[in-house]
């Protein structure tokens, strides 16, 4: 099974044929009652994997002239059942490295997969709470550079006067599957979003300091790489980021082509190209195309020729390509061939910088069978919701106060946006006893800022007195600080202070879900937020949680989903 004749073949060649090999196995094998993965699975089962690749290889000792007379019936029923189970068996091959030129093979793929650190930021992110069953939610930040580093990427990003220059995160989505791996949730941020960028340090030791005005959300890439995003995300939303993946204009079209082509829809017939020149040359008739390849890569960067020609009509066309990519690879029909599977494999680890903590196919590989296990109909995706800003930020877009912060909050808290229950616990109380509430030191500061509104007079000597009301009377106000949070919250730097921390939470009704460890604190810290800029008692939100409209939630399942053509650019 090597090579040509006068040269030695290469591991790819050799796991090629070893999968050519595998298949002809695969279809000439008798047929086997229980099928394979069903049209839920995209990829190999863990089952059929290991079952697949004992027949395959209990098939090559036994196998003898008699295969090739069988081989000619006519294919039973479950015949793609079988190649489905035959796949499964060879990517398990190629993921697990089983053999000499299958872990060369896999080697070779790890090798391919460009690795960064995971945050460039100082602060430490705050542990996730585990569930009922101990549980704990995934999030993955998905960032899109935009980077002209290459001649693939400037031939795709075309603007020449941008080669060069420090790459732009233009495409930021973060996706959090549930503790339960019930429900996936995805929040897009704009990339005209202004906001605080945090102190980045990259690898080489460059610091790029904490900005003192906004910044737009998409320079964060530039300050040391996809870890300064992930330490910006962080500063905005308070959502633990486990890991994240970052692809390139070239990336996305060799997945694009690897995966075979990805249905989307427009209403209208649409030219995204301007007199002025602007647009991303997505030229598509009314009705549903099948995009693949540059086409993809078009429509994932279209902004003119979309609804109102802002960011907000790419979020909602992103979105509708990546649910309708992950039915389509359901369906299974995109895994039927070792061959494509090969090229995915490639395109995938070729097209891919990730964290540390996916720094091989192994773990890639965990983590997609994470995602599988997600029905399409809970996948909801969203945009932050945001309002335009005024002056020199006209046309920029602003976290949206309240709508923002409580998708946001929903995240956190792991409250699935679709409004379905989601089998998660309620932070408990810790069976540490507090202090005497006499005895607890509490520093109050007024966090009530938001982008729009100053600090709301009073808020942290208000709350003080409530606490020194209540017994609290080591209680003190912190003048100084008054940087914006967006929700109240409360902050203990150690185990042994977390009983005392819950103490104050609950002598205020605050939701112990509010109550978190920081390393930013050296004792209790209660940042009064703007969810409570009003005297009187902290207003807990009653009933159950739901999506804020402004969030433009969008169901897996929905099929009939078409984006709005601008009249401007239609034909």
């Amino acid at each position: 099974m090597g090579g040509p004749v006068g040269r030695s073949s290469t591991p790819g060649e050799r796991t090629r044929s070893r999968v050519r090999d595998a298949d002809r196995l695969g279809r000439d094998e008798s047929p086997h009652e229980g099928g394979g993965p069903g049209d839920d699975d995209a990829g190999p089962g863990g089952r059929e994997a290991s079952e697949g690749g004992r027949r395959a290889a209990n098939d090559r000792r036994g196998h003898k002239a008699g295969t090739r007379g069988r081989s000619s019936r006519r294919a039973p029923k479950s015949a793609k059942r079988r190649v489905l189970r035959w796949s499964a068996s060879v990517l398990a091959v190629l993921i697990l490295g089983t053999g000499g030129a299958g872990y060369l093979y896999y080697e070779h793929l790890n090798g391919n997969i460009k690795k960064e650190d995971l945050t460039l930021g100082d602060k430490q992110m705050a542990d996730h709470k585990a569930n009922a069953a101990g549980q704990t939610p995934l999030n993955i930040l998905l960032i899109g550079s935009d980077a002209r580093d290459s001649k693939a990427n400037q031939k795709l990003g075309g603007a020449k006067e941008t080669f060069g220059a420090a790459p732009l995160a233009d495409v930021q989505m973060l996706l959090h599957i549930s503790a339960d791996r019930s429900n996936l949730s995805v929040i897009s941020m704009p990339r005209d979003t202004m906001l605080k960028m945090p102190k980045c340090t990259a690898p080489d030791g460059e610091v790029f300091p904490a900005s003192t005005v906004d910044v737009q959300t998409n320079q964060s890439l530039g300050r040391g790489g996809p870890g300064c995003t992930v330490a910006t995300w962080y500063e905005l939303t308070g959502i633990r980021i486990d890991h994240f993946m970052m692809i390139d204009f070239a990336g996305v079209v060799s997945m694009a082509d690897a995966i075979g082509g990805v249905p989307v829809c427009v209403d209208a017939n649409i030219n995204s190209r301007g007199r002025d020149g602007k647009g991303s040359g997505l030229k598509l008739e009314k009705g549903t195309t099948s995009v693949k390849g540059e086409q993809a890569l078009q429509w994932l960067r279209t902004r003119y020729g979309f609804e109102d020609n802002t960011d907000l009509g790419r979020a909602k066309a992103q979105h509708q390509y990546m649910n309708s990519m992950v039915r389509e690879l359901r369906k299974g029909t995109k895994l039927t061939d070792p061959a494509k599977l090969m090229n995915l494999a490639e395109a995938a680890t070729e097209a891919l910088t990730v964290d540390k903590g996916l720094d091989t196919v192994k773990k890639l590989y965990d983590l997609a069978e994470e995602f599988k296990k997600v029905p399409t109909k809970r996948i909801t995706m969203s945009t932050m919701p945001n309002v335009y800003g005024t002056g020199t930020n006209n046309g920029r877009v602003y976290p949206k106060a309240g709508d923002a912060e409580q998708l946001f909050r929903m995240v956190r808290d792991d409250i699935p946006l679709d409004g379905k229950a989601s089998k998660r616990k309620k932070p408990e109380a810790t069976k540490d006893p507090s202090a005497p509430v006499g005895e607890i030191a509490v520093a109050v500061r007024n966090g009530t800022a938001t982008d729009a509104l100053g600090p709301a007079s009073g808020r942290a000597s208000g709350v003080a007195d409530q606490l020194k009301d209540a017994g609290f009377a080591k209680t003190t106000v912190d003048p100084g600080d008054v940087t914006g949070a967006a929700r109240t919250a409360i902050l203990y730097p150690s185990a042994d202070l977390e009983g005392d921390a819950q103490a104050v939470a609950k002598a205020l009704g605050v939701p112990l879900s509010q109550v978190k460890k920081s390393t930013d604190v050296s004792g209790i810290s209660l940042a009064v937020g703007a969810d409570w800029r009003e005297d009187g008692t902290y207003p807990v939100s009653k009933g159950k949680e739901k999506t804020p409209e402004s969030a433009g939630a969008l169901n897996g399942d929905d099929e009939k989903a078409c984006m709005k053509v601008n009249p401007n650019y239609t034909w």
